[in-house]
């Protein structure tokens, strides 16, 4: 703040809002206050397959293009505070769709999705 009690520019106020939201997800996330790892999990896949592996501890996420193995571990402890023994990382193929009405081919985008190994009696709550 100047001497004589001028106020900020709004574009300061912004900025340092910005830096405070880093900073609290810096430390909920562990990583350093460069990293932010909300990009990381976009949500949680909720399948039939997924829901059968959640019950031996292993939980699926569909992820960020970009995201690697360690910002995805350093999101599921900021965000579950539980600590995976291992994150196996799966491309899923975009596929050729027909719509049966006009009988137009589309595209069905791919993506990638995490699946998250937990330790026995370690559990994550979705929903």
């Amino acid at each position: 703040m100047a001497l004589f009690g001028t106020k900020k520019p709004a574009s300061a106020k912004a900025s340092e809002g910005k830096e405070e939201k880093k900073a609290a997800v810096a430390q909920t996330s562990g990583t350093s206050v460069g990293h932010d790892v909300s990009h990381v999990l976009r949500h949680a896949r909720i399948t039939e397959k997924a829901t059968m592996h959640s019950g031996a501890g292993v939980y699926t996420f569909d992820i960020s293009e970009k995201a690697t193995k360690r910002e995805i571990i350093a999101a599921v402890k900021g965000l579950y505070k539980v600590t995976p023994l291992k994150v196996a990382v799966v491309t899923i193929p975009s596929k050729v769709r027909r719509n049966m009405r006009t009988g137009k081919s589309g595209v069905k985008q791919g993506g990638r999705k995490a699946y998250v190994y937990l330790k026995k009696g370690e559990t994550i709550t979705l929903g």
